[in-house]
């Protein structure tokens, strides 16, 4: 697992490159849409922390932890989000996608399925591992939901595995694709993509007729 440079992977409608100062102004932008960090399960920085988040995450790259991202939206240019791989355990090929967020305006746009897809080949076809975690809050339904809808499977819960910044303790719920499962979700996410592109392109047509 070659882990020392963030590569930039890169789709249809989302390139996931790495993540740098330069991208805060954007990143201020993708919170502000729709308060993302006053949502009290979740750990999306404020905007006047964004700047001090991006330096944590490059911090977390050099001592080899963790793997962050921007994700821009190939169409508009303009970053919308951030992710990361984390945890990254090269002896055992294990890896965890986490600490996404996406400005309100991406969300069910098809750019989040896209990125975990990028995410996921990279993880299994590159790095050859053996399993990708998922890991999000008990009460982060919408989360839980979009993350089972990968084909992940949930593996279990942590009660009381941490201190929230409100305080209050958090049970984390835990999912993950194995390898001997990716051909089926890699095939499943293809899948939905093109049926939302078919989707799309039908919009596109009907309102140049209307």
């Amino acid at each position: 697992m070659e882990i020392a440079t963030v590569p930039t992977l890169t789709g249809d409608r989302v390139t996931l490159e790495p993540l740098a100062a330069e991208h805060a102004d954007d990143l201020r932008a993708a919170v502000t849409d729709g308060d993302l960090w006053r949502t009290w399960y979740t750990s999306v920085p404020a905007p006047d922390a964004v700047d001090d988040e991006i330096e944590r995450r490059l911090g977390e790259h050099s001592a080899g932890r963790m793997l962050p991202f921007a994700v821009r939206d190939r169409p508009t240019g303009r970053v919308v989000g951030s992710t990361t791989f984390m945890n990254v355990d090269t002896t055992n090929r294990r890896v965890e996608i986490g600490h996404t967020f996406l400005a309100r305006a991406a969300q069910r746009t098809g750019i989040n399925t896209e990125a975990k897809l990028l995410m996921l080949s990279h993880a299994f076809d590159t790095w050859q591992c053996i399993a990708v975690e998922f890991r999000t809050h008990w009460h982060n339904h919408q989360s839980r939901a979009a993350i089972a809808s990968l084909g992940a499977k949930q593996d279990g819960v942590l009660r009381s595995h941490s201190i929230g910044r409100d305080g209050t303790l958090r049970d984390t719920v835990v999912f993950s694709i194995t390898a001997a499962e990716w051909p089926t979700v890699r095939l499943a996410l293809t899948e939905r993509l093109r049926t939302r592109d078919r989707a799309e392109g039908s919009r596109r047509r009907a309102a140049r007729h209307a």
